[in-house]
């Protein structure tokens, strides 16, 4: 999901739409301290539970991981005409990344993750 903004609101829908689409499934969330991940007006499915990691620990988010990897592949040494010309080049990769899930593993699958399931 690409969005203007990174507020509770938005992250409320990403929630929504995740659960949605595993709707028989019961899902654990691990997200980082961000305001908008904590705010007491946040709807968190029913399906889904939210696991919080300890401030400032970013070698534990393998997010972070799929952020270096579009920006080192996709962003690096690349100037664009507008802000729609980076958001099509995030949605380009972002779909070629769902596409390939082993290719998601190699850079989340860490052994805490993987022992966890």
């Amino acid at each position: 999901m690409v969005a203007e903004r990174m507020d509770t609101q938005t992250v409320s829908a990403f929630l929504r739409k995740i659960a949605k689409a595993h709707p028989a499934e019961f899902l654990v969330m691990v997200l980082d301290g961000a305001s908008s991940h904590r705010c007491k007006d946040l709807v968190v499915p029913e399906n889904m539970r939210l696991v919080f990691l300890p401030p400032y620990s970013p070698e534990l988010n393998p997010a972070e991981l799929l952020w270096d990897e579009l920006r080192e592949k996709n962003f690096a040494n690349r100037v664009f005409d507008s802000i729609s010309g980076v958001v099509t080049q995030l949605r380009q990769r972002l779909r070629r990344l769902r596409r390939n899930p082993k290719a998601v593993a190699s850079l989340t699958g860490w052994d805490w993750i993987i022992r966890s399931l």
